[in-house]
């Protein structure tokens, strides 16, 4: 039987895992206008479609979001100890604090320092390294909230810009807590349902950070603090996806006839407008680039939105998943990989997952026009 549509899996037991989870795409059966438009200020584009009195297909399938095996893992690259490294005293996002962070990559230990260099390089097929046991410091409580005060030591900071400034440069995005260098990701119990990445009780889809930006980053990176085993990191690889697409799906996917609307935490209440059309796949055709986002991507007529589905549905069955732990560092390629996460439940005893994150751009200048030191300021929404 076939659920309402808005319908919600009801959340797992701590510990549950369940081999798949129902979700409910929708796709439009009009093309959609090719005009700027304005969506409501719910921000999903499944919400956006049920706003327009159009004649919709539903299209119901299984997704499953276990780890998978048909998919190539991440490389992981055992850290040996790392030099003691100074901290700046001065704030994370100061010049001083990210330019003292460029100069300790001298520091790192080789097998880190090589394996970041071969991966900026030429990204592999997963899309994505793991590099295990960095230094995270002293920690505190997990933070009730990504803007929380704690009065954890820095060290973790320090770490992840490291390795940042070794791929590119670190940047923040203004709407994002603030544009801070270094974001802390912790589950928060208002945002639980959220397509968000403070939620928890829902399966975050699959999508490139910042699809919908002009100036989205080229490395993701997540450092794990502190960890849950049931909340696993899911990653699928175009280089992956590819060979298991039609080449009708493929050729469409080259085309700009897709449109993206802006994730909602870059919105702050106003209403959400889609971008112009772009192609979901550009560069070599058999080593191509990706820009997806499973929950905010749509097809600018029929044949695209199907192309979109059948993406959609190989990203589904070709992907892999891993729990992150303490110590743990996810470096993701975003032009080759997307992401997204498993439900978990948070006890909310101090003691949760507990990530921080930071982006990387490899061209700094590209932003100039819209961006204050390190943070991108662009405005999104009318």
């Amino acid at each position: 039987m076939q659920p309402a549509a808005g319908a919600r899996a009801p959340p797992l037991p701590r510990g549950a895992r369940p081999a798949s989870v129902t979700c409910w795409p929708v796709r439009c059966a009009l093309p959609l206008p090719r005009t700027r438009m304005v969506l409501p200020r719910a921000c999903s584009i499944r919400m956006f479609r049920m706003t327009l009195d159009l004649e919709r297909t539903f299209h119901w399938r299984r997704r499953t979001m276990t780890t998978m095996t048909d998919h190539a893992q991440p490389q992981v690259i055992e850290s040996p100890e790392w030099v003691p490294m100074p901290v700046p005293a001065c704030s994370i996002g100061d010049h001083e604090f990210v330019r003292a962070a460029g100069h300790a990559g001298r520091l790192l230990p080789a097998v880190i320092h090589d394996a970041l260099v071969d991966f900026a390089d030429a990204p592999p097929q997963a899309g994505a390294i793991v590099l295990r046991g960095l230094p995270v410091g002293c920690l505190p409580q997990t933070p009730t909230s990504p803007t929380a005060a704690t009065d954890k030591d820095r060290v973790s900071e320090f770490t992840l810009l490291t390795v940042a400034r070794r791929l590119g440069h670190p940047v923040g995005y203004e709407p994002e807590h603030g544009g801070d260098l270094v974001q802390n990701l912790v589950p928060v119990q208002a945002n639980a349902d959220r397509q968000v990445s403070t939620s928890s009780k829902v399966t975050l889809m699959f999508h490139t950070e910042a699809a919908f930006h002009p100036h989205r980053p080229r490395y993701l990176m997540l450092l794990c603090l502190r960890g849950d085993e049931h909340a696993v990191t899911t990653l699928s690889s175009i280089f992956e996806v590819l060979p298991h697409l039609p080449g009708r799906v493929v050729d469409t996917l080259f085309q700009p006839r897709f449109r993206t609307a802006v994730d909602e935490s870059y919105l702050h209440g106003r209403s959400n407008v889609l971008g112009a059309p772009m192609s979901v796949l550009s560069g070599e055709r058999d080593r191509p680039t990706m820009v997806f986002d499973a929950d905010l991507m749509v097809g600018t007529d029929d044949e695209a939105d199907d192309a979109l589905l059948a993406l959609s549905a190989a990203v589904e069955a070709r992907h892999t998943g891993l729990a992150l732990q303490a110590g743990d560092l996810l470096v993701v390629d975003n032009n080759v990989a997307v992401h997204g996460r498993t439900p978990y439940q948070p006890r909310f005893d101090g003691y949760d997952r507990w990530l921080q994150r930071s982006m990387a751009v490899t061209d700094l200048s590209a932003s100039a026009g819209q961006r204050v030191d390190r943070v991108i300021v662009t405005h999104f929404g009318a």
